[in-house]
């Protein structure tokens, strides 16, 4: 290709006249300009082919393209947990419901022979967790459990007496009666044998987280917060006209359940802090919640609701279900 560009010049010799001093500087100009194209043909026949296999080379992603993938498959998987935390409360609730009794109780402290000293009622939750076993606090199973004014009556003589414990489970017309077994001697845990009838004989056990619960996790609580006097306002306007301004709470739990409308109640919050076997979330609570279920964002029980710190919204405290599992073990073994 390139000897078509190359050029000769021929000179008379003995002839260098100013004419032929023009011609030499001429000729050295265009073969600098001939050099000139003939750089930039190169050049432009260079781009051509480079092009050329652009264009016929299969396409091969950019490395940024493949960070983008798993960018965007990252955010739907955020999506699809942020829509499955936002429905869990309704789930558990709807598919537990009736796995989670009321509990009401009557208590004296007292000497025999004598007037109690202490008298009282208690309201509490519990929830299945085996055949026949219902998980709930020890202040519910044994409600002088860190009580002062029935520590102080004991140290005086006096001896704690629970007259009445019961439980009314949701969908069932009647209460049944529970019966402590198993009480925790280092948390505010405890297990009750549940009376077997054909009503709750077909219970489903609340599934137990098998790993703890990161802080900050979603948590739905379950229960019955302020007992009666709550169910009683949830009621339908009629049996709230009725019921409101009685004082026989245990007529008006029959009441209830014979209308079904022994019902649990669902809040939800977020998992502040996890110190030993204590967990802090912000989902309310009242008197009437202790003994609760307490379940992480997939639908496990990850502790069992216990108190709540007044003047602070952050301040509910659970129990981790890790110290629940200890007594469900011993229950097992000896076949309560």
């Amino acid at each position: 290709m390139g000897s078509a560009f190359l050029f000769a010049f021929h000179f008379p010799p003995g002839k260098q006249t100013e004419n032929s001093m023009n011609l030499i500087v001429s000729q050295a100009l265009v073969r600098s300009r001939l050099a000139a194209w003939w750089h930039a043909l190169v050049r432009l026949a260079g781009f051509t082919l480079v092009g050329t296999a652009i264009l016929v080379t299969p396409h091969q992603p950019a490395p940024q393209d493949g960070r983008l993938q798993q960018q965007v498959q990252q955010l739907s998987a955020e999506i699809q947990q942020l829509k499955q935390e936002q429905t869990m409360p309704s789930m558990v609730l709807t598919r537990y419901r009736n796995s989670i009794c009321y509990i009401y109780g009557v208590y004296n402290v007292g000497r025999p022979g004598h007037r109690p000293g202490l008298r009282a009622r208690l309201s509490g939750t519990g929830f299945m967790v085996g055949d026949g076993l219902a998980a709930t606090n020890r202040h519910v199973a044994e409600p002088w459990y860190e009580d002062p004014d029935a520590d102080a009556l004991m140290r005086r003589g006096a001896t704690p007496e629970l007259e009445k414990l019961v439980a009314f489970f949701p969908g069932s017309p009647t209460p049944v009666t529970v019966t402590p077994i198993i009480l925790s001697a280092k948390s505010d845990v405890a297990l009750l044998r549940v009376e077997s009838t054909p009503s709750n004989r077909q219970l489903e056990p609340l599934p137990l987280a098998k790993s703890p619960t990161p802080p900050g996790e979603l948590v739905t609580v379950i229960g019955y917060p302020m007992g009666i006097a709550g169910m009683v306002a949830k009621s339908p306007p009629a049996v709230y006209e009725r019921l409101a301004y009685r004082h026989d709470d245990i007529g008006a739990a029959n009441e209830l359940a014979a209308l079904s409308l022994i019902r649990p109640s669902a809040t939800v919050g977020h998992l502040g802090d996890v110190v030993g076997d204590k967990l802090i979330y912000d989902a309310p609570t009242a008197h009437g919640g202790s003994g609760g279920p307490v379940f992480n964002s997939r639908g496990e029980v990850i502790g069992v609701n216990a108190a709540y710190m007044d003047g602070f919204s952050g301040g509910t405290l659970g129990v981790a279900v890790e110290a629940l599992r200890p007594l469900i073990q011993a229950a097992e073994k000896r076949k309560f």
